[in-house]
């Protein structure tokens, strides 16, 4: 197909909690470390490497910047927020063996959930707290389940599905208090919400460049190296010592100048861009609920959740034929599936939805290119699909 004829064809893109475009002014600031300025940052002989390594560390002061970190060198930079969170609790644990006790939540993203599982089966002490039905896990709960050889506590800033927006603040109060190191998986909520590492008491913050309109295969884990509790982590990979010996591996210069660019110009337009999306959320809901009257119902907060993020199931629906009928829309389920079997997400069996609504359910990501046309087209595709479907029963 030639790619004048595949761009008339393109779906609207309502995904961006899956991923999103690379920004043109990103990509702008990228360009020259994938030409002309393509040195090493670890090459410490030539100017090619000087400039790569002058490169690293503005990107570096910036993001600290940016992040409120106390210190540039709290910057690690990874392949994506999946690799810092494993490099966080992982790397966190084996460095201190002595105390075995971690605590995180239902509804965190698998990245979070299997590196604590897989501890579990090597003899860790795990609570997986339970969320109420609008996906909030209670800092009570946390404070409850604290023990005195409880190590970190990990919870995502604001959910991959449902856009629930956690009382960060509070619950890494209650770990400084009770010197207990705080993880956060922000991957959804850097450049959304306002988030400040030292301000806010979070010890080891991840992130990645790809859902901020950055570049795909970048991203850090913020490093606390001041205050207590001390902080040590055992590498997750080994080769040079990179990264302050936490991340061994060449630099991807262009993708970290990016990371860079992107996050500042998330924060620069962030509450602009908020009060416009949430506005078009709400008309996608409200559109939804009138053409569908008594089948659609919110997953998550009204509130407190990311102003992109629409997660509705709807009644009566077949959620595994759902997907397939929508046309000219691209969206995502509340399942994590694959084609073949198709399951029930656990963040909205969390909630308490049964695995029927579970499954029949979508997960709107409205971003920087949605425009009111895109959400009267959402309303009709989903409208029509449903409809296919009461005509075919």
């Amino acid at each position: 197909m030639p790619p004048e004829a595949a761009s008339r064809s393109a779906p609207v893109y309502l995904d961006h909690h899956a991923t999103t475009p690379l920004d043109e002014r990103v990509l702008e600031a990228m360009l020259p470390y994938l030409r002309e300025e393509f040195g090493n940052a670890a090459s410490r002989t030539h100017a090619y490497g000087w400039r790569a390594e002058a490169a690293v560390e503005h990107a570096r002061e910036r993001l600290a910047d940016l992040l409120g970190a106390r210190d540039p060198a709290e910057i690690v930079f990874t392949s994506g927020a999946t690799e810092s969170n494993n490099l966080a609790i992982l790397g966190l644990f084996e460095a201190e063996p002595g105390r075995r006790h971690g605590i995180t939540v239902a509804t965190e993203h698998p990245s979070v959930l299997d590196p604590f599982r897989a501890l579990a089966r090597r003899g860790l002490a795990l609570d997986v707290l339970e969320v109420d039905g609008e996906g909030f896990v209670s800092p009570d709960a946390i404070a409850r389940a604290l023990r005195d050889e409880t190590l970190l506590v990990s919870v995502m800033a604001a959910n991959n599905e449902i856009g629930a927006v956690q009382p960060i603040r509070e619950i890494a109060a209650l770990c400084r208090e009770r010197g207990v190191a705080f993880h956060c998986d922000a991957a959804q909520a850097a450049g959304k919400l306002e988030l400040a590492t030292a301000r806010d008491g979070i010890d080891l913050l991840s992130l990645t460049g790809h859902k901020l309109y950055g570049p795909k295969g970048i991203g850090l884990l913020v490093v606390r190296k001041h205050g207590r509790p001390r902080l040590r982590l055992e590498p997750r990979q080994y080769g040079g010592g990179h990264e302050g010996g936490l991340r061994s591996g060449t630099l991807p210069v262009a993708s970290i100048v990016g990371l860079a660019r992107a996050l500042e110009l998330c924060l620069a337009e962030r509450e602009a861009e908020a009060t416009r999306l949430a506005a078009l959320r709400d008309r996608l809901h409200a559109e939804l609920a009138a053409a569908l009257p008594g089948r659609v119902l919110l997953n998550g907060p009204r509130d407190a959740r990311l102003p992109g993020n629409l997660n509705v199931s709807f009644t009566d629906v077949d959620g595994d034929r759902l997907i397939a009928d929508l046309q000219g829309i691209a969206v995502s389920s509340g399942s994590a599936c694959s084609s073949a079997l198709p399951e029930p997400s656990p963040v909205l069996l969390a909630l308490g939805r049964s695995p029927a609504l579970a499954r029949a359910s979508l997960r709107f990501g409205l971003g920087r290119g949605t425009t009111h046309d895109h959400v009267g087209k959402a309303v009709a595709s989903v409208v029509a699909a449903i409809a296919l479907q009461s005509s075919a029963a």
